[in-house]
């Protein structure tokens, strides 16, 4: 475990803090059947970690867009094609937080640390998400792989995210429901959270998370009785 008390907390954004289980109506809504959302998501970073691990890198949009129509090329849709696409792609915008992010955000706040996102989508996705909530004051940046070298859970990523905020990856702790993501977050040198809301197994082959949670609130007393 990372014995260091980080000074900054980093967030992944989907499905770490948007809920994104309504995006499940979103296609239902198009005529296609909702199970087509997990294919699509899980379709969309396999190829984004693709060109992460062949060193190139293209936006989460444009990756997620052009997937979509492939997922959906022999659907029967209600409308035509590309009113579907869009139809599902605003749903980022439209999508609410967990219901343990809001006392978990602003109880770590209140502990003095730094709090900032980093998210292999668009910051505009983070900022209309934490906007909604009023939250986005409580965060100090809004951090996007865009301006990284590459996607998370490429090294780069995280060593963006440490740039930006001026501190050593061992000053910072990642949190996020993925466990690639904690796995990249340790390899650059973070501590990390794994936020665990649904009782899944961690893999083995990754690295152990320093912290696992159930909700977020649980943080901020974790890392408290860390420094007594």
């Amino acid at each position: 475990m990372n014995s260091n008390t980080p000074s900054v907390i980093v967030f992944d954004v989907n499905e770490t803090l948007s809920d994104m289980s309504t995006m499940k109506a979103r296609f239902v809504d198009i005529g296609a059947p909702s199970h087509l959302a997990g294919i699509w998501f899980a379709s969309l970073l396999r190829d984004g970690f693709a060109l992460a691990a062949a060193g190139g890198a293209a936006k989460f949009a444009e990756i997620s867009s052009e997937i979509l129509r492939g997922v959906l090329r022999d659907v029967a849709l209600t409308g035509n094609l590309d009113d579907a696409v869009e139809h599902i792609m605003t749903g980022f915008f439209a999508l609410n937080l967990y219901p343990d992010v809001e006392d978990g955000i602003r109880a770590l706040k209140t502990t003095g640390l730094r709090l900032v996102t980093l998210s292999n989508g668009g910051v505009q996705v983070a900022r209309t998400l934490l906007t909604r909530a009023g939250l986005q004051n409580e965060f100090e940046a809004l951090l996007t792989v865009e301006d990284a070298p590459a996607w998370k859970p490429v090294r780069a990523a995280y060593d963006y995210a440490a740039a930006v905020c001026g501190v050593p990856p061992g000053d910072m702790l990642l949190v996020a429901v993925h466990p690639w993501d904690i796995h990249g977050a340790a390899q650059a040198g973070l501590s990390t959270a794994w936020l665990n809301r649904t009782g899944e197994a961690y893999p083995s082959y990754f690295a152990a998370p320093d912290y696992t949670l159930t909700a977020l609130g649980e943080l901020a007393v974790r890392i408290s009785a860390s420094k007594r």
